[in-house]
């Protein structure tokens, strides 16, 4: 399993490396704000399979979708609130995760087979992940922990030696922080799922109609 120093080299490179892997359908390791992750295309339904299987998940989890911008969410989802835009465009990027109904143009299964009429998108400051997505398009995402587990923050090549990756970006010890804060929105508004690292009290200076669901 090869292993890549981010801190050595040059990120286009770098970049182009793991491009390459993600169109040949393999799924890469890759470090996020708070945690080392899985990524793979969207829009393979073997890559995301592969990448459930990789975290032992069970039959009908959803992978998250990661994009590059507000811009490409527009472009996958079927509408976005203007409230809901109103609070991308204050905390995107960063730790605000979107629950959307998809385009029904999108050819895609996450994990549910396309059963579930939702899909929840970020999109992340990562330099090296955000540089990827301008290229690559939206990519699932998953924790690169065991299904359960608290978020990997250090690359333990004893542990992950066996790893069936195409390639880890590794870019040292990364901070523990906040989980992401999650939100829905329809037609019918804007919800509040989970409150992480954007509290409600700040989401109301730029949604005052936000709402716990």
């Amino acid at each position: 399993m090869p292993r890549i120093d981010l801190k050595q080299g040059e990120q286009k490179k770098h970049v182009t490396r793991a491009l390459k892997e993600i169109r040949d359908g393999n799924v890469i390791v890759a470090p996020l704000e708070h945690g080392y992750v899985y990524l793979a295309d969207a829009f393979s339904p073997f890559a995301v399979r592969a990448m459930h299987l990789l975290r032992g998940d069970e039959i009908g989890v959803v992978a998250q979708v990661l994009a590059h911008s507000l811009d490409t969410v527009k472009g996958i989802s079927r509408a976005i609130p203007s409230d809901a835009q109103d609070l991308c465009n204050e905390y995107w990027p960063g730790l605000l995760s979107v629950t959307l109904k998809p385009s029904s143009l999108l050819n895609w299964d996450l994990g549910d087979e396309k059963d579930l009429d939702w899909f929840n998108v970020r999109v992340p400051k990562s330099k090296f992940v955000r540089a990827l997505l301008k290229e690559s398009g939206p990519l699932a995402v998953a924790s690169a922990s065991p299904a359960g587990a608290e978020p990997m923050l250090t690359i333990d090549r004893t542990q992950v030696k066996d790893w069936k990756v195409a390639v880890v970006f590794d870019n040292g010890a990364l901070k523990d922080g906040p989980r992401s804060t999650i939100i829905e929105a329809d037609a019918l508004g804007v919800r509040v799922i989970r409150e992480g690292a954007i509290s409600v009290r700040e989401m109301e200076k730029v949604a005052p109609d936000i709402s716990m669901a």
